[in-house]
């Protein structure tokens, strides 16, 4: 999808100029910072962090480990819970769970202790002597788990770890899933990614199979017929449109592509650059290519919004860090044209301003204009509908665009469970879908068991 910006300059700069520019948004603590800042916790009884977290790490404990100098006790601690506690330790939103939630988090004091640079740490400074986690005793049974981004990497581990076989299907190249082509190159630098699947893997048990597409080279009755149960991890992997005319015009794509290509880049100089660029969009995601676009050498990035900043679903802190690379953000404007120029190129688009009346968002009438040589749209992802291109996974129930479990990730077909961005409800949280991996794991195990002991003969 990148071609659709082919006829736009390279990057400005050389590849390691533009490089300095995609360090850690937030740098690691030092052993010295590490232990002031652990000192600070309070070790609460009923840990409100703890509860904030979608993947329950006990983050009191934790601390106290690093405090008391036990590093690879603090990492055994999150790893338990959160088997891609690295990468969530970088990209989750802490200001809004943990770091919220901490007692310390006052008026008096407006400093939470840094629960997430904390846990980086921990798992960063930790020495194992081989995998820390071991199998238990073989089932015999074998799982196939479709998609190997975070809830599908979760689910694997944690089958593996009761015993199970895992073969994973990924569709392309790399695994790791948003964490690999999603999130912004400043917050997952260098080659965390495949560090963090690599360390995953040596738990033992998991196979990894690429160039697998459910709906074109796997079919879910195939696996359904070959495996004792099939997980499905598929996310959201097709961008919303805008419905507009000239959508598939060179100079407009999804962000989340060019945030693709921006991750697997190994020379950022050759990245077609625009010059002015409109970001079409409320979330992280739009902030990502934001930010990123200036960083690159943008000259003018404007991110529009159809409501207020308050309702906005990025969090305040991804806003504040776009207001501060000089991103401009103008809300009440909805999309209204895209404009091309003589070649059929986008140079711009028109907008209508809104407003609310009552509880219902209208459109005013009135108009203006943003010159653009690029056009990013960031409002949101859906489900590829070639996902569910055979006849059986038709038949699986669905909430809109994502599919419809059960409190134990059981979907309306027999052996078939899901989770992750691909199932409702959801909040398109890294954090949360290595739950749902982990959760669905301990179904499946424990259906599995179920269900051959009902089978045993008496």
């Amino acid at each position: 999808m990148i071609e659709s910006l082919q006829h736009l300059p390279p990057a400005a700069d050389s590849h390691a100029a533009l490089a300095s520019q995609f360090t850690d948004l937030a740098p690691p603590l030092s052993a010295r910072q590490a232990a002031i800042e652990a000192a600070r916790c309070l070790y609460c009884y009923d840990a409100p962090c703890m509860n904030a977290c979608p993947t329950g790490i006990d983050v009191a404990s934790f601390i106290r480990n690093i405090h008391d100098q036990n590093v690879n006790g603090a990492a055994y601690g999150i790893l338990k819970q959160n088997i891609l506690g690295g990468s969530c330790a970088r990209v989750c939103p802490t200001e809004i769970l943990c770091e919220q939630a901490c007692v310390r988090n006052h008026d008096a004091e407006a400093q939470p202790v840094r629960i997430g640079l904390l846990q980086r740490y921990a798992l960063d400074h930790a020495h194992f002597d081989g995998h820390p986690f071991q199998r238990a005793p073989s089932t015999g049974k074998t799982i196939a788990v479709v998609g190997a981004g975070p809830a599908g990497l979760s689910c694997a581990h944690r089958l593996a770890m009761l015993g199970n076989d895992v073969v994973v299907y990924e569709a392309r190249e790399k695994p790791g899933g948003l964490n690999e082509y999603g999130i912004a190159r400043y917050k997952l630098t260098d080659d965390f990614a495949q560090r963090e699947v690599a360390f995953l893997l040596q738990v033992g048990g998991i196979a990894i199979e690429y160039g697998r597409v459910l709906g074109s080279n796997l079919h879910l009755h195939d696996l359904q017929a070959r495996y004792d149960a099939v997980f499905l991890a598929t996310g959201l992997g097709a961008s919303r449109k805008l419905g507009l005319t000239g959508e598939d015009a060179p100079g407009l794509m999804a962000a989340i592509d060019y945030i693709a290509a921006l991750r697997q880049a190994t020379d950022l100089s050759k990245l077609p650059v625009p010059r002015r660029a409109v970001v079409i969009g409320a979330g992280n995601t739009a902030i990502d290519i934001a930010v990123q676009s200036r960083r690159l050498g943008a000259e003018e990035v404007t991110l529009v919004y159809r409501r207020g900043q308050e309702a906005m679903s990025a969090t305040g802190h991804e806003i504040d860090i776009a207001k501060a690379n000089g991103v401009v953000v103008r809300t009440w404007a909805a999309p209204l044209d895209i404009l091309l120029d003589e070649s059929g190129r986008v140079h711009g688009m028109r907008f209508e301003r809104t407003r609310m009346d009552g509880e219902r968002l209208v459109r005013t009438g009135e108009t203006f204009e943003i010159a653009a040589d690029a056009v990013f749209k960031a409002i949101g992802q859906t489900a590829d509908e070639a996902t569910f291109a055979d006849p059986i996974a038709r038949e699986l129930e669905r909430e809109g665009d994502r599919v419809r479990v059960d409190a134990s990730f059981r979907t309306t077909l027999p052996g078939v469970y899901a989770g992750g961005d691909c199932v409702a409800p959801g909040q398109d949280l890294t954090v949360q879908a290595v739950q749902h991996g982990k959760l669905a794991a301990i179904a499946i195990h424990n259906d599995i068991q179920t269900q051959a002991e009902a089978a045993w003969p008496t």
